[in-house]
């Protein structure tokens, strides 16, 4: 059962890794990263839980928070051009 379990997810990965490497736009591969990089927490939980150390849980869930902020940040860059940096605000309109 353990080997279904993992053998699915890393065919899950290999998807999402190819999506992002082919996604004809950066949306795609963002969200292909992101998907990734859930499908990494979602193999840290499995193997926590079939190597019996529920510490593992606290480990993935601060992978998934950190992977929840990265892809806002990443695509706040590109459509910005910064990441909050208060000399590129000077030439906006409404300022």
């Amino acid at each position: 059962m353990f080997t279904i379990v993992v053998v699915a997810i890393v065919i899950a990965m290999a998807l999402a890794l190819s999506r992002a490497l082919l996604g004809p736009t950066l949306y795609d591969r963002v969200l292909a990263l992101n998907t990734f990089g859930s499908k990494t927490a979602l193999m840290i939980v499995v193997l926590g839980f079939f190597m019996g150390r529920p510490d593992f849980l606290d480990i993935a869930l601060l992978y998934v928070l950190i992977n929840f902020i990265g892809p806002i940040a990443i695509l706040k860059f590109f459509e910005y051009g910064g990441l909050g940096d208060p000399s590129h605000d000077e030439g906006r309109p409404g300022q």
